[in-house]
């Protein structure tokens, strides 16, 4: 087989500009190549958003030119291979429409043969305004099906099959983009065509089977080279059907764990027909879904090589509003970012996309379980004819390019469009009409899923209580997934995370603004304010400042400047998120997963994420860091006392040594202990307790704190029993000596510092942050970056004391 990739810089043109003509690097977008060509301004800067909107209401056409041989035209099979071109697109090859795509799921296939010359060729691919496209697949529906403009800043976008946030999100930009966001490829085959390779895994108590199926062209008369780790094979292609099949029989294999768990040894598969090659790296694991009854509702547990596993993550939305940024480099910061904070899961939201190759790949890797949403999100979607079978098409293809991924443990229908028949006037007023709209979609879902991966179980919804249970899941703790979001939306106080023990907690979260490094970047310094034309531009949450700030005034002194309230803002999110994983964690094995929202951005704004645009971890990351640790101790107000539990979190048994201390707020040490115990493996244990009656006399006096190493690493937490505003907390003066040739920071204080946080403008992050700082007990912090000396020189200390 030979084949040529088209990835040299095409021309981008639109019918409504002729006097535009720029280079456009594909895979890549529309609005990037503009950008680049100094065309339209940087759309994530200032109030920028606005002036680029013309560039999602134009037509845009994609050109590049290509050479063949003779020899290459005298091939048996000339195909022209895309995946995710955005969206609806006619596709012409030397002036001839060869095809027409308008699905951005979809990965297409097309014979060029007939259409192709000896010499130079034009492909051209003309894309359809996305607007105008939505507006009239929705007008010829036989009823109104509401969508999301809550979120989305241009109408009718579920009545496209694109990704739902590029018009725009409660967190995101609207940017229409139009492009071909994945290599494009001409492949030239002989005599059969080798089409696609799928793996089962068949276990037997601890020995698997790996069968392989390969799929090809029904005239394949060529042997077919089948070699799996260190065993060969070379087998000759079924008569009978498209479908040949070989087994490999796996005595003891290295098995797959989850991070945290174990290791990930991958297995190499390659098979190779004639010229033709597919590589694939499998890990082999088992893999099941506990939801069996029991005294507390129904479980919600996912079971890896037989061993029950906490899921531990967050929310994942796409890595950039302009596709052309979505690179291997940056999936791997943000993903080894995750992975370094402890998480083994990260779910895949369904108002987003498929995610690119090496997204899963990466997630094989590292250890990160994927909960995969299909890419519905929010709104109500048709069920006529026409777009069930094109949703059919495109989930053929996905799970077909995704389930031969380890890392992938559910697939799920959607992101709360159960919950959403219950938002909209129209679905209200008719209940029954648009329950039967959405089972008609879903169920189509499920059998497509089914039909293409009987090995992993298929999750209606998220949030959902189980398969045809359309319960209201948002405050249903006692089976199935959760999103819980009455502290955010609803305005309750933190302590609701400790009314409710979900059984998986799949979304909940709390905003923060941006640090001052971040807004240095977007915003000019004479919108440096919460309430100016920038600031708001980059705030999609209609009440996100008013709850942020509202907030403020129930825990904490008001801050006392831009830069301090920026703080602060990252510390109450902070708090938020740990006060959920701290309760939720010490109430395990009933809870099984908690999932916050966001681990990431797609443009900078003020965000649930706890990594910021840039890369930049916010103080959430850091204390993520510390509280989905495998080994953990978490502090557990009760009715009679305040416990310490310790938790494992991992597949043996830990002995761990901590040390609990209770500190005044002048910073005199009044209670020392050294506590020493060897917990089971997925163990949950009372390691020590004071009675209610005593911790009532010390929650103004001071604040307990415990540290210990997990992993090689040094974790502290800290239980401060008052509401932080009331509490005397001295002003600490925390003092800092950088060491350039260990690249260290060493900080130490006079009195006690809680939140003592380290940012710099300088890229890179430090080893810990925002943690409680102690008297005579220096902490010495290595920077993870290549820019000692701008960080030194820039490098800013906060902590809460000192931000009122």
């Amino acid at each position: 087989m030979m084949q040529i990739f088209l990835n040299q810089a095409w021309l981008l043109s639109s019918p409504e500009y002729p006097e535009i003509k720029v280079a456009c690097q594909i895979p890549g977008d529309n609005h990037s190549a503009l950008l680049e060509a100094g065309l339209i301004p940087d759309p994530y800067q200032a109030c920028n958003e606005a002036d680029v909107q013309w560039v999602g209401e134009a037509n845009w056409t994609l050109s590049t030119r290509f050479e063949l041989s003779a020899s290459q035209l005298d091939s048996d099979f000339i195909d022209l291979h895309l995946g995710r071109v955005d969206t609806v697109a006619d596709i012409y090859i030397n002036q001839h429409l060869v095809a027409q795509c308008d699905n951005m799921f979809r990965l297409w296939s097309f014979n060029i043969k007939p259409y192709l010359k000896a010499g130079s060729n034009q492909l051209q691919v003309r894309f359809s305004r996305s607007d105008l496209a939505a507006k009239q697949r929705a007008s010829t529906l036989p009823f109104a099906v509401p969508s999301s403009m809550g979120n989305n800043q241009i109408p009718y976008m579920n009545s496209l099959r694109k990704s739902q946030c590029h018009a725009g999100w409660d967190w995101g930009i609207c940017l229409m983009v139009n492009g071909i966001y994945d290599p494009v490829e001409i492949k030239f085959t002989n005599q059969a065509r080798l089409l696609a390779v799928q793996v089962e895994q068949q276990w037997h108590d601890n020995s698997v089977d790996v069968l392989v199926k390969v799929s090809h062209d029904s005239s394949c008369r060529s042997p077919i080279d089948i070699q799996f780790a260190e065993h060969a094979l070379q087998i000759q292609p079924s008569t009978e059907s498209s479908i040949t099949e070989a087994r490999f029989h796996i005595a003891e294999p290295q098995l797959w764990w989850p991070a945290g768990y174990g290791e990930q040894p991958l297995y190499l598969l390659q098979v190779k027909l004639a010229e033709q090659l597919i590589e694939k790296k499998i890990g082999l694991r088992k893999l099941e879904l506990d939801t069996r009854a029991d005294s507390h509702g129904s479980a919600m547990t996912f079971v890896i090589n037989d061993c029950p596993v906490t899921a531990k993550g967050a929310n994942w939305i796409p890595l950039d509003a302009m596709p052309s940024r979505q690179t291997t480099e940056r999936y791997r910061q943000r993903l080894t970012d995750a992975k370094t904070a402890n998480m083994n899961m990260l779910r895949v939201w369904g108002g987003g996309q498929y995610e690119a190759d090496e997204f899963y790949q990466l997630c094989d890797e590292l250890g990160l379980m994927v909960w995969q949403d299909m890419m519905f999100a929010c709104s109500l979607y048709p069920s006529t004819d026409d777009f069930v079978a094109n949703v059919q098409q495109e989930l053929s293809d996905q799970i077909q390019r995704l389930r031969d991924h380890s890392c992938i443990v559910l697939w799920c229908g959607d992101n709360e469009v159960i919950g959403a028949i219950n938002w909209y006037p129209e679905s209200k007023a008719n209940r029954e009409r648009y329950v039967v709209n959405y089972d008609r979609l879903n169920r189509a879902i499920q059998q497509t899923v089914e039909q293409h991966d009987a090995s992993r179980v298929f999750w209606p919804s998220s949030p959902c209580n189980g398969a045809l249970d359309y319960g209201d899941a948002w405050h249903d703790d006692s089976k199935g997934d959760m999103h819980f979001w009455d502290v955010w939306h609803s305005g309750k106080s933190f302590s609701a995370y400790q009314q409710i023990k979900p059984r998986f907690c799949s979304e909940f979260g709390y905003q923060s603004w941006p640090s001052l490094a971040e807004v240095k970047s977007f915003v000019p310094k004479d919108d440096w304010n919460i309430c100016s034309p920038t600031f708001e531009a980059h705030q999609k949450n209609p009440s996100g400042n008013s709850i942020i700030t509202e907030m403020f005034t129930r825990m904490f002194r008001f801050p006392a400047n831009f830069e301090q309230m920026l703080y602060l803002s990252q510390v109450q999110q902070a708090l938020a998120i740990k006060t959920a994983c701290d309760y939720w964690r010490a109430n395990s094995p009933q809870c099984r997963g908690m999932l916050y929202w966001q681990l990431n951005d797609n443009w900078p704004v003020s965000s649930w994420s706890s990594i910021e645009y840039s890369g930049r971890w916010k103080q959430l990351h850091y204390h993520a860091k510390r509280f989905f640790a495998p080994q953990y101790l978490s502090f557990l107000e009760t009715d009679e006392a305040l416990e310490l539990r310790l938790i494992n979190d991992s597949a043996a048994s830990n002995t761990l040594r901590c040390d609990l201390q209770f500190v005044t707020w002048q910073g005199e040490r009044e209670f020392s202990k050294e506590l020493e115990f060897t917990i089971a493996a997925d163990g949950n244990e009372v390691v020590w307790s004071t009675p209610l009656t005593e911790l009532n006399q010390l929650r103004t006096q001071g604040f307990f704190i415990v540290k210990w190493r997990s992993n090689g690493e040094e974790l502290q937490n800290t239980w401060v029993g008052g509401t932080y505003k009331s509490l005397p907390i001295a002003n600490a003066k925390v003092s800092v000596q950088a060491d350039e040739v260990n690249r260290s920071i060493t900080l130490s204080t006079d009195k006690p510092a809680l939140f003592v946080h380290l940012e710099s403008d300088a890229n890179g992050r430090f080893s810990d942050s925002s943690f409680t700082l102690l008297p005579q007990q220096p902490i010495s912090l290595d920077y993870i970056g290549d820019e000692f000396e701008l960080m030194a020189r820039n490098l800013r200390v906060y902590h809460l004391a000192n931000s009122y």
